[in-house]
């Protein structure tokens, strides 16, 4: 791991780091990052290893979006050009014992801030992912269940499920609206057993900028709040979201973001294959494929709670308290 630290030894939080309960989901977890290192009562960490070698965290003060300092993460270029399965990353990851069974909901929050120059390629780019554990007896890989990502400088989301025999396909020629109301673009992966839904986007999207969803799902259900995301240049993004994978259909993700409700995807949410874990995890930071920039962003405020009241910073839009 490369690190600096800038700041004095203080504090993260005043609060008492809370006892691990019984179920981990009940917990309120925060961290400002205004210390020289992860906060006790965020039990979050840095994954030093052979994935994370083109990463470098920094505990900074000089940008934050609250208290004192914030945490910066930056990714130099380190694969070859056309090397398969080389990833660059600096990611935050919750620690094992305090991780989500993956049957339950928890709200989680984080803000983040792009730095300039904000990627502008046609290429693999995430700064948020929700995954479920994998054992050793697992085969495949598998995608994030939800993952915030960028493509072409825009923001969206997607949510990644088993694989559901397809609704019907797009027909480009066709100016007719793809997919009905009650359908889900989607990206068809039959071979690996998955599937990937667009489930929200910034205002600048373009039909152009999803082309690799081809097909539509009623699997996945989304009820637009009337919101777009928020484009990467608009200085910190405040997220609030919930996240309750269910590959049998129960599965239930609110996207907040600044304090706008975005989207409500319902349905069949994360994957069910055999030799995946107990547990759902988050970790946060860059991670792309290989490529010839440094890609820095800057991360505040990380809070998970039960409760949505704890994560959104307006409480009053909590569609469940």
């Amino acid at each position: 791991m490369n690190a600096k630290f800038t700041l004095p030894a203080i504090l993260a939080c005043t609060c008492a780091a809370p006892a691990l309960a019984d179920n981990p989901a009940q917990l309120v977890l925060r961290d400002g990052f205004d210390g020289r290192d992860f906060a006790p009562s965020g039990h979050l960490y840095y994954r030093d290893n052979s994935e994370q070698k083109a990463g470098t965290i920094e505990f900074q003060s000089e940008v934050k979006r609250s208290g004192t300092g914030a945490l910066k993460l930056s990714v130099k270029p380190l694969c070859q050009p056309g090397q398969e399965n080389c990833s660059e990353r600096a990611e935050i990851w919750e620690r094992t014992k305090y991780r989500v069974p993956y049957d339950q909901g928890v709200w989680y929050g984080f803000a983040v801030k792009f730095v300039d120059p904000i990627p502008s390629g046609d290429h693999r780019y995430l700064i948020a992912q929700w995954k479920r554990e994998i054992g050793p007896k697992a085969e495949g890989d598998f995608s994030p269940f939800l993952a915030l990502r960028l493509n072409n400088g825009k923001l969206f989301a997607t949510v990644e499920t088993n694989y559901v025999a397809p609704v019907k396909k797009h027909e480009p020629e066709n100016d007719k609206k793809a997919c009905s109301d009650d359908e889900t673009p989607v990206w068809f992966r039959s071979d690996t057993n998955q599937m990937r839904a667009l489930v929200a986007t910034d205002d600048n999207w373009s039909e152009s900028d999803g082309q690799e969803f081809t097909g539509c799902t009623d699997a996945i259900k989304i009820i637009n709040r009337g919101n777009k995301l928020p484009r990467p240049a608009s200085g910190w993004i405040d997220f609030a979201i919930y996240s309750k994978p269910g590959p049998d259909g129960s599965g239930h993700i609110e996207i907040f973001a600044n304090n706008k409700w975005i989207v409500t995807v319902t349905g069949h949410i994360g994957h069910a294959d055999h030799g995946l874990g107990k547990h759902q995890y988050f970790k946060f930071g860059p991670y792309r494929a290989a490529d010839t920039t440094i890609w820095t962003l800057y991360y505040d405020d990380f809070r998970r709670s039960p409760r949505c009241t704890d994560v959104l910073s307006d409480p009053s839009l909590c569609p469940m308290k």
